[in-house]
């Protein structure tokens, strides 16, 4: 089995790229912020033009999803994707095929 980790940065790309296309903004011009909490999960916050908009674990993955198959060019439909917290490098996912 295959196996990708992506790393915050790759996350935080995830999010302002799915996001910018629905704001129908540009995604340097989205600000986002990673939360993990033991009730809710991992979650993040987009803000654009002083809105803020929050992407719940599914809405999260879904992100990733498109980030995968247009940055990585890879196909997500058949990928295991896992969000973790890691003690040196903070958010991660696992991806697995």
């Amino acid at each position: 089995m295959e196996q990708l980790k992506l790393m915050e940065q790759d996350l935080i790309n995830a999010i302002c790229i799915f996001h910018a296309r629905f704001k129908h903004v540009q995604p340097s011009d989205v600000e986002v912020e990673l939360m993990y909490d033991d009730l809710a999960g991992y979650t993040a916050e987009a803000y654009v033009n002083g809105q803020v908009e929050l992407y719940n674990t599914v809405n999260f993955i879904t992100a990733l999803r498109l980030y995968i198959d247009e940055e990585l060019q890879r196909d997500s439909i058949s990928a295991r994707i896992s969000l973790d917290i890691d003690d040196e490098e903070g958010m991660v996912a696992n991806v697995s095929w």
